[in-house]
């Protein structure tokens, strides 16, 4: 071999870039959530310093800007930038290995939160306040405690959707590769439906709707706004909603559909239309606005219901969540009975 010819290395999976790298996406990883992908590939990547390399552009797929959700296909390109042996604080205590009895415990805390399983899917009922990914300052996180789940080849339950930290609900987990490569199809393809429940301040006009508009991240306050179409970075969403049931003008039973899955959708949303969710700390903006007495200030928002085909190709998966105790206080309080509830008449279609 000559001088000038450069011999051509395979990068080892998991082991840790000291250069930059561009490596291919394998056909069984098409679908696959970018942020999924570096669990997989390099797990001793925290998410938070991803959502770094990510927010400063250093991670790139095809060589354009790239975000957590984004959805490999196969021969895609991903750049991946230097990430040696050094290890933020975070990621090596993620990386240490549990012990026995904290397994134990995430696997009891999962198998109480089930409201569905068979050999291809877990449904979760996931609590208000558990975050579903790791990040900063967080050790418990739904997909973490996934781990005592892992097979004798490390396989595990994977992650097909994501809900906000404070939402409570529904919460869809593959359990092989090929359920979650089909079941990411079925959200990719809007061949699904997800119905969420909402106490909203104010009531909705129309009490029907459809709301469209184009959300972009605002970094610096680490929430989604409402600008122009053609907007740098913005993406177009859609949602469905419908009032079930009001307590005169100053609260709403909300039935929502979200057409489209962007980040902290459904809240933007409701604030855009002037009846903003109760309890978000977000995006509530009504100013001398007061909770009614006995309600706690929490998110009420809840993942009540989920429609998708079965993976295996049979059927279709319909399971509903109750409503969290936060909220069933709430209800209870306005004297709103989730029995009189009429999918038929009050889902948004």
């Amino acid at each position: 071999m000559s001088g000038s010819e450069k011999k051509e290395v395979t990068p080892i999976k998991g082991s840790s870039p000291v250069k930059i790298e561009m490596r291919r996406v394998d056909a069984d990883e098409t679908g696959m959530r970018l942020d999924r992908w570096f669990k997989e590939n390099f797990p001793e990547l925290g998410f938070g310093r991803l959502q770094k390399l990510l927010r400063t552009k250093q991670v790139r797929v095809d060589g354009k800007r790239a975000e957590s959700s984004t959805r490999l296909v196969t021969g895609q390109e991903v750049r991946i930038p230097p990430l040696g042996v050094e290890l933020a604080a975070d990621d090596r205590a993620n990386a240490r290995p549990r012990a026995r009895k904290q397994v134990d415990s995430d696997r009891e805390a999962i198998e109480q939160m089930m409201l569905f399983e068979d050999a291809h899917v877990m449904v979760l009922n996931k609590p208000a306040g558990l975050a579903v990914q790791g990040g900063s300052g967080l050790t418990r996180h739904v997909d973490g405690m996934l781990d005592a789940f892992a097979n004798q080849k490390g396989d595990k339950p994977r992650l097909v959707h994501r809900l906000d930290r404070e939402t409570s609900g529904i919460l869809l987990i593959a359990k092989t590769r090929r359920a979650a490569q089909e079941l990411t199809k079925a959200f990719r393809h809007r061949n699904t439906r997800k119905i969420y429940w909402a106490m909203v301040a104010g009531v909705p006009k129309p009490k029907q709707g459809r709301i469209s508009t184009h959300l972009a991240r605002d970094e610096s306050e680490e929430r989604m706004k409402i600008v122009r179409h053609g907007v740098e970075d913005s993406q177009h969403a859609v949602s469905l909603y419908s009032v079930v049931e009001q307590s005169g003008q100053k609260l709403s039973w909300v039935s929502l559909k979200p057409v489209t899955g962007r980040t902290h959708q459904l809240r933007a949303h409701a604030a855009h239309i002037g009846c903003p969710i109760i309890g978000d700390p977000k995006y509530f903006n009504i100013t001398n606005w007061e909770l009614p007495g006995g309600i706690q200030n929490k998110l009420h928002l809840l993942a009540r219901r989920i429609l998708i085909p079965h993976p295996s190709g049979n059927g279709v998966i319909d399971v509903s969540a109750p409503l969290p105790p936060h909220m069933q206080q709430t209800w209870n309080l306005l004297g709103m009975d989730v029995k009189e509830y009429d999918p038929e008449m009050n889902d948004p279609e």
